[in-house]
């Protein structure tokens, strides 16, 4: 059955709903301390070589600056990943549309929505795992681009959930590309939330 969504720090649950084990982050992340590469005439630096590689290859097109770990763990932990970044998605898009959505193409593990990390409402992108590679892969293959709420919704692979990520990164609260939006987007606040309050203190 059916509950009502139920925000709390930290979680996204519906009442009612059975309880759901959380996304796994790649577990082939290491220490990685920054260092200076060594440059090798008429050759590619291996950093060089991986972020050609992430440009050109359709394994994602959101790169986590959170990541801990070099872009060849992050290319890796792509490679091998069951959780996806779901982005673009309408403030007013609930969870059970996302099942709805996904389960489709496999059998999703879990679904943890975006949060504004000041008020605890959805802001417009969410983490999809299915239990196994495959189905994550007909996911991005055949669902990504699928209109939702009439938005087209981006999915890339993900390297993986951890507690704290369900929480959007801007200085309001919600995410980045919504703080100085300059045109009115009715499924995601309107204006951007940063550029509304500078205008409306300048009135």
């Amino acid at each position: 059955p059916q509950g009502h969504a139920k925000h709390t720090k930290g979680t996204h649950k519906r009442i009612g709903a059975p309880s759901r084990p959380s996304p796994r982050p790649c577990h082939r992340l290491r220490a990685y301390t920054p260092s200076q590469p060594r440059h090798h005439p008429g050759r590619l630096s291996t950093l060089a070589m991986a972020r050609l590689f992430l440009d050109q290859e359709a394994l994602t097109q959101y790169k986590d600056r959170k990541f801990l770990g070099s872009l060849d763990d992050y290319l890796e932990c792509l490679r091998t990943s069951t959780t996806l970044y779901v982005g673009n998605v309408s403030f007013f898009t609930t969870e059970e549309q996302i099942w709805e959505i996904f389960r489709k193409v496999g059998v999703v593990r879990t679904i943890v929505m975006g949060l504004d990390k000041n008020v605890l409402t959805p802001c417009g992108f969410c983490f999809v795992e299915f239990h196994n590679r495959g189905d994550a892969e007909r996911a991005v293959k055949y669902l990504n681009g699928t209109k939702l709420d009439d938005r087209e919704i981006r999915i890339d692979f993900d390297w993986g959930f951890e507690d704290g990520r369900q929480f959007g990164r801007g200085k309001s609260g919600g995410q980045v590309r919504d703080e100085y939006r300059t045109f009115f987007d009715e499924g995601r606040g309107g204006y951007g939330k940063l550029l509304k309050a500078e205008l409306d203190n300048r009135a």
